[in-house]
């Protein structure tokens, strides 16, 4: 049985990485020595879930003794990496990465040869059938975190419901829209709240993993307006650690794995193309 903890978003964004860069190191036990057992922090759908099928079916073949730790959040997962209460992560795509690091002085990088997955962002409504649908003031809520924020307005501009000013790439807000001609309203809400926002917009833009936890879930491929495609895409979700953990031999055990003809078939078969392996 894998041993998973729950964290939730409220209790453990507010002042993680303040409270806690100064311990670096201090927890390091946690997260197990080179030989022992490794902890990996994730997000439960579908990176938890991948990871779980790669300790129950293959890490013990390997030779790896797994741990996963979920985590409800896009904030945890990396100070908890950087902090050494766990070894690894994989939750995130590489330009949240950047920006993350960027904002928080943190040195967390991604495992050469690990790029597992990608999740299609998608655009959903409760009202609509069509995204040409969208009335003059409709209101469409998007992640207010600052590369994912982007990438909605980006898949928006590419489906011709906004124009975006030339040059903005992956740091992208509202403000950067040049052209609006439905004078539509943007509404900025933490990602894991946007399922939950349906019932109060007209359209939301909404990550493949929080889609997937839906109730009912939302899947890319049947019930998105419009999705984005995997081709060309620069955030497929990958393995990452802190700086100068790449050649641990765990991690690379674990890289391995998440990139097997086995993991492929378990995405292939368990997401039905809400999920598409990047590798």
């Amino acid at each position: 049985m894998r041993n998973t903890a729950k964290i939730t978003t409220a209790v453990l964004a507010t002042g993680a990485l303040t409270l806690g860069l100064s311990a670096c190191g201090s927890d390091k036990d946690s997260a197990g020595d080179k030989d022992g057992k490794l902890v990996v922090a994730a997000t439960p759908t579908p990176q938890g879930e991948i990871l779980d099928y790669v300790q129950k079916n293959l890490a013990k073949k390997a030779g790896l003794d797994l741990e996963v730790k979920e985590f409800t959040d896009y904030v945890t997962p990396n100070t908890a990496v950087q902090q050494g209460e766990v070894f690894a992560n994989y939750f995130q795509h590489k330009p949240y990465l950047d920006d993350f690091n960027k904002k928080n002085g943190t040195d967390i990088v991604p495992v050469p040869g690990a790029t597992v997955h990608l999740e299609p962002l998608g655009v959903y409504s409760k009202s609509l059938k069509k995204l040409g649908d969208l009335k003059d003031g409709a209101t469409v809520a998007v992640p207010n975190d600052t590369t994912n924020e982007a990438r909605a307005l980006k898949l928006l501009a590419d489906n011709g419901l906004i124009e975006l000013k030339k040059g903005v790439g992956y740091e992208a807000t509202p403000k950067d829209i040049a052209k609006n001609p439905k004078n539509i309203k943007f509404k900025e809400l933490e990602a894991p709240t946007l399922p939950r926002s349906l019932g109060d917009v007209d359209a939301a833009v909404i990550n493949g993993n929080y889609a997937l936890e839906a109730k009912p879930a939302l899947s890319p491929a049947k019930d998105a307006l419009v999705a984005e495609k995997a081709k060309d895409n620069p955030y497929g979700n990958f393995l990452a650690v802190k700086k100068g953990d790449e050649n641990d031999p765990r991690v690379k055990k674990l890289a391995k794995l998440l990139t097997s003809p086995e993991v492929k078939k378990f995405i292939e078969d368990k997401y039905d193309g809400a999920v598409v392996a990047a590798f």
